[in-house]
């Protein structure tokens, strides 16, 4: 079988997806954290195609429609969505035990890869690997630099 130009574009999005998800992935692994390379793959490869789904799957439909001025066709809510969706599944992944909330950090970065997903569905290439390169320097770079401020002002890691 021989891909189309649209199918190896549509294979392109997909793959660049799964792998700024799973950059991210593998640092929330390194931690030992629940959402790890698989599920931040999975999420940004979801996204990714719900938008692709949502930006190319309905032209078809649209165009062999008689009337099509009576179909409704608005991209722009499968993002909204997707933000929803994954707001939701991000809240799985928080947990409080008593004064303590820990999980927001992976919350934040299934968020983030579903962002990416859905960025670069819609071939925006540039604004994924800036997002992605902040979203890296935020988990490694400003972990080790949130340690040391810490230490510096004599606070102890678990709060105290």
């Amino acid at each position: 079988m021989e891909l189309n130009s649209f199918q190896a574009e549509v294979a392109l999005r997909i793959g660049v997806a799964a792998l700024a998800g799973g950059a991210v992935g593998i640092e929330r692994e390194l931690r030992d954290r629940t959402a790890g390379l698989r599920t931040h793959m999975l999420v940004a490869v979801g996204a990714c195609l719900f938008a692709l789904v949502s930006a190319f799957g309905f032209d078809d439909l649209v165009a062999g429609t008689a009337d099509a001025s009576t179909i409704r066709h608005d991209p722009s809510r499968v993002a909204s969505n997707i933000v929803t969706g994954v707001g939701f599944l991000g809240a799985g992944a928080i947990l409080r035990s008593g004064l303590s909330v820990q999980g927001l950090t992976t919350a934040a970065s299934l968020w983030v890869v579903a962002a990416l997903g859905t960025a670069v569905a819609l071939g925006m290439y540039f604004a994924t690997g800036v997002t992605l390169g902040i979203t890296l320097l935020s988990l490694v770079v400003l972990r080790v630099l949130r340690g040391r401020i810490r230490q510096a002002a004599g606070i102890d890691e678990r709060g105290g």
